[in-house]
């Protein structure tokens, strides 16, 4: 079997959860799926797979080799697509998923600039931070952001996604700044209830409830946050393209940079890279070319 072909069946593996799985969906034995595998492994010389009785899960090496790799077969159909868009007539609805706030923000001029290229597109947008089911509620593409997870959906990096602390000035004179994780006794948190706690300040090592803070308000959008954190009503960590304004304009302060949590990122996720239909295609190309590994919310 090729490179490509071996990477294409880890890919499959990763995304099934199982060898009995992927050898019905590419015509092989359990056996020889398994074998490739290991092949691979032995190539590579580190563990990329845990197995169980049950099920495959990623070790680190093999979440780093399966982005790496469907990194390389995405530009691969990405080349092909658009040699194929050259004599297709992209047009038709084109249905987008995206959270609240970085829509409202940071979609706009995506979409016109979008528009220029491809005028006979129709964008209907949908703008929700639950998480959507792309096949139940037939959406062409959905941007989410956070870590990437295993799944039999497609995800594209877009870009990359920094979450900030920050407080007003106002706050944190009256509060004092927090220079270590034990100052943040008594501080005010304003709290993201989508978020998972823990793992926002997984920077600090120590337990979050161990942390002293108090929650006096929690809601499922940043902008409220962010807006309510500039009037001084506490402490917010919320991606910078949400926050990046305010920063700059000083209505914010950045505190405990050296704890800021693990950068996030944004992914194009779709249903299905075989046959993708060409306005998908053209857009997926599109966004994960637009903000560039630098956004400009960050600059």
């Amino acid at each position: 079997m090729d490179k490509l072909e071996t990477m294409k069946t880890f890919i499959t593996v990763v995304q099934e959860g199982a060898f009995s799985k992927v050898a019905d969906k590419l015509d092989l034995s359990p056996q020889l799926v398994s074998k490739y595998v290991s092949q691979l492994e032995d190539k590579l010389q580190i563990r990329l797979l845990n197995r169980t009785t049950r099920k495959v899960s990623l070790t680190e090496a093999g979440m780093e080799y399966y982005q790496r790799c469907q990194q390389v077969l995405d530009d691969i159909e990405e080349m092909e697509g658009a040699l194929t868009n050259l004599h297709q007539n992209i047009s038709g609805v084109l249905t987008i998923s995206a959270p609240m706030s970085f829509g409202t923000k940071h979609l706009p001029k995506l979409f016109v600039e979008f528009q220029k290229l491809y005028p006979e597109v129709k964008i209907e947008l949908k703008l929700t931070d639950r998480k959507v089911d792309i096949v139940e509620e037939g959406v062409d593409v959905v941007l989410r952001a956070g870590r990437l997870e295993s799944s039999s959906m497609i995800a594209k990096r877009v870009t990359s996604i920094k979450l900030a602390i920050c407080a007003s000035p106002e706050y944190l004179k009256i509060k004092g700044i927090p220079k270590t994780p034990a100052d943040l006794q008594g501080h005010t948190y304003l709290k993201y209830n989508n978020s998972d706690s823990n793992m926002l300040f997984s920077g600090f090592n120590v337990e979050y409830k161990k942390l002293g803070l108090r929650e006096k308000i929690v809601t499922n959008n940043g902008d409220f946050l962010v807006n309510t954190a500039i009037y001084g009503g506490g402490i917010v960590i919320q991606p910078t393209f949400i926050t990046g304004e305010a920063l700059a304009e000083g209505k914010l302060k950045r505190i405990l940079t050296e704890y800021e949590p693990q950068p996030l990122a944004l992914y194009a996720v779709y249903a299905n890279r075989k046959f993708l239909a060409g306005k998908v295609r053209c857009f997926i190309d599109f966004v994960s070319q637009f903000y560039g590994d630098a956004p400009y919310w960050d600059k």
